[in-house]
């Protein structure tokens, strides 16, 4: 019975009053060089279609990727309900207490911890850098709004400047920034690791160049 209620109809004297849907206007548009049959208005409609049009199959392909970035990222925030700000805020609070958590450490540890809070701030820069700021002027500020308390001010892209981008609404889900940091530090640790390197000699070797009239 549950296989016969989800069954595709095949023929239109096969259909029934439970296969039906509802919509609010049917209209077929053309978009470009092509043309689209679109349903809009449904009330119980769970999907939708998303056109993507542009000049050069590049840009495209980009905003495909980056359409598909924010779905997931809205995906795991469902499923993972904690969440942080983003725009660089939480990189800079975390650089700010690796900061000080380091000045209470003696040895060559201090070092590690410094550096490692020093690379937190590389987020922030790129966004600056990306959307044309003053990185310097703008990562002195947040420096300053963190030490002062302000562990959710970040990069606000709309006004050049830096807001509070937890009541801005820029999240991101903890899960993300969890494994991204942990990768991170994995891939350090491998690198680091690496004490020898070993080079095959046969690589550095060059084929002489074909000669006028010889064959090989």
């Amino acid at each position: 019975k549950q296989w016969y209620q989800r069954r595709v109809a095949i023929t239109a004297g096969d259909i029934r009053d439970q296969d039906m849907g509802l919509c609010q206007l049917f209209e077929e548009v053309q978009i470009g060089n092509e043309r689209y049959n679109l349903f809009t208005g449904c009330p119980k409609a769970k999907t939708c279609t998303l056109i993507l049009r542009g000049g050069a199959e590049q840009f495209i392909d980009e905003t495909e990727r980056s359409l598909h970035d924010a779905i997931m990222i809205v995906r795991r925030a469902l499923k993972n309900d904690s969440i942080v700000a983003g725009g660089g805020a939480i990189e800079m609070e975390l650089s700010k207490e690796l900061r000080n958590y380091a000045k209470t450490i003696h040895g060559k540890e201090q070092l590690l911890i410094t550096a490692y809070a020093k690379a937190l701030e590389i987020i922030p820069r790129q966004l600056c850098d990306n959307a044309g700021f003053d990185a310097i002027t703008i990562l002195n500020k947040l420096r300053q709004k963190h030490a002062q308390g302000g562990k959710w001010m970040g990069v606000d892209i709309t006004s050049e400047d830096i807001a509070d981008n937890f009541e801005a609404c820029v999240w991101e889900p903890s899960i993300v920034k969890i494994n991204a940091l942990t990768a991170a530090c994995e891939a350090c640790c491998t690198i680091l690791s690496i004490d020898e390197t070993v080079k095959n000699p046969n690589s550095n070797y060059k084929a002489p160049n074909a000669l006028p009239g010889n064959q090989f």
